[in-house]
């Protein structure tokens, strides 16, 4: 493919970016720029599914008895943070940066694999079939994301998710598992030598987490991470407090299940301890797979993840691979280099056409 070809699908990729951007799309709000993913592949005579918020399309010649890869991004975002200096919807461009609220998570990506489609949507050489996902509520793992979708569509055999890695293949990712904990204390007046104060009894705990290390560690992901982030007691100055509640966030590695990582948590901590979900488990694949393969004979080199994407939501072989950067996700006055974009589309372009040599 030529330097033309690809500027033609970055200049598009480009403005398509600008008008999701310019589109709020908080997750669980994210219908108008599902309208507008629909409309912008309709516009190039592609068929188009939705699952509430959910896009995809498939290969023009899909072939069920072939292979079936899938190109996925998500399109919500999360809110904008208080330190934003620029309109997070407007879409700037300067100094070859593209500013705005989901340009870098994952939104580069995004338009970046959409092209990528584009570009082999009614190639009748491909020796596989194409799925593009374009996917809602991943920002908040939400039922009405990829869990949603993909039951819906044709069976899955391993897939390519975009989200901000430098272009750096992701074959490993951590998983999540956020604990609701709570002390017991025994409420007394402050003045008085009164109570057991759950302050105190939340501090030893936190104290614990803190110096606290699960003595497996990961080749690919290192050690499984926790940080205490929030947390509420008392209801007035003179009265010691009967109950604490925290929240732990822990970042698992495939060195433990979530459910492991639980019980070894309750009986170094001894008090209650709730998860919200054990199903964000750690994802990886095997360093023979095809896609790693191809993704090897173009240069990228294996990594390990230590943020959540919808790869903890698939059962299939999957590899993380996508524009930007991930320190910059979430961050006030978020942008994406254009050039970035651009590589990114010539990057998966490329893995598309040399893993023609190994899935077959």
């Amino acid at each position: 493919m030529d330097d033309k070809q690809i500027e033609q699908l970055h200049q598009s990729a480009v403005k398509l970016l600008q008008e999701l951007i310019r589109i709020p799309s908080f997750s669980r709000e994210e219908q108008d720029t599902a309208d507008r993913i629909a409309d912008f592949l309709n516009q190039k005579q592609i068929q188009v599914f939705r699952i509430q918020n959910n896009i995809w399309a498939q290969y023009k010649h899909f072939n069920p008895k072939l292979p079936t890869v899938l190109l996925n991004s998500h399109h919500d975002t999360v809110k904008p943070n208080s330190g934003y200096t620029l309109d997070p919807f407007e879409a700037l461009i300067r100094d070859e940066k593209l500013y705005g609220l989901g340009s870098n998570d994952a939104g580069a990506s995004l338009v970046a694999l959409i092209h990528t489609f584009l570009h082999f949507a009614r190639d009748k050489k491909l020796p596989f079939n194409l799925i593009m996902l374009a996917s809602a509520e991943e920002e908040i793992s939400g039922p009405n994301g990829v869990s949603a979708a993909i039951p819906k569509m044709p069976p899955v055999t391993c897939g390519i998710v975009g989200e901000p890695t430098s272009l750096r293949m992701a074959i490993a990712e951590k998983g999540l598992m956020v604990i609701d904990a709570k002390t017991k204390g025994v409420a007394g007046h402050a003045a008085r030598d009164e109570g057991v104060n759950a302050i105190y009894l939340a501090l030893q705990a936190i104290q614990r987490i803190r110096q606290f290390e699960f003595p497996e560690i990961s080749d690919m992901l290192g050690r499984v991470k926790m940080n205490v982030t929030q947390i509420q007691a008392g209801t007035q100055h003179n009265v010691v407090p009967d109950e604490c509640k925290f929240v732990i966030d822990i970042r698992s590695t495939d060195c433990y299940t979530n459910a492991e990582i639980l019980e070894i948590l309750k009986k170094e901590l001894g008090i209650e301890l709730i998860p919200r979900s054990l199903r964000l488990n750690p994802s990886g694949i095997a360093n023979d797979h095809p896609l790693v393969k191809a993704g090897q004979a173009i240069g990228l080199k294996g990594v390990g993840s230590p943020t959540l994407s919808d790869q903890a939501l698939m059962s299939f072989p999957t590899i993380k691979l996508g524009c930007g950067d991930s320190a910059r996700s979430h961050s006030a006055d978020e942008f994406v280099y254009l050039a970035q974009i651009h590589e990114g589309i010539r990057t998966y372009i490329n893995l598309i056409r040399h893993l023609k040599n190994y899935l077959t």
